[in-house]
């Protein structure tokens, strides 16, 4: 069996960046998540997000691509999320998402990073974000899922 150590940091966002993933669910959506992510065999080391958008670390199999892993993570959420009618309207993700590798050198740079979302929210905004990650102010990544 290969040993593999890929880390990749995503970055997904609600649909039209519509604020549903209020602070009072993010928790339980995010637990959700975690579960989810370990019956299907995804390390997802970390995840934490405000209300329009999410961040997460994860470590990727050697079978499994960065695009089926965002899948994986995003659909089932969202079908939890409209399931449990937890968010206020029907929830659904943007297409697009932000990933990028990150050395071992940087995990708990971006773990950090993270964790801190709700203050770094308070300090810089998406535009801002999108500067900072891929050097667009507009959140368009180019990626789709």
């Amino acid at each position: 069996m290969p040993y593999v150590r890929v880390w990749i940091h995503l970055v997904w966002t609600t649909k039209n960046k519509t604020p549903l993933l209020r602070k009072e669910i993010r928790g339980n959506a995010f637990r959700h998540m975690r579960d989810n992510a370990a019956a299907k065999g995804i390390f997802l080391d970390c995840i934490n997000g405000v209300a329009d958008h999410v961040h997460a670390l994860v470590s990727l199999r050697a079978d499994m691509t960065i695009a089926k892993t965002v899948q994986l993570l995003k659909g089932e959420a969202a079908h939890w999320i409209n399931k449990e009618r937890v968010a206020p309207h029907h929830f659904q993700w943007q297409e697009e998402y932000y990933a990028a590798s990150v050395s071992d050198r940087a995990v708990e740079i971006v773990r950090r990073y993270i964790k801190r979302q709700e203050e770094h929210h308070r300090e810089k905004s998406w535009e801002e974000e999108c500067r900072m990650l891929f050097g667009a102010g507009d959140g368009n990544t180019g990626s789709t899922s």
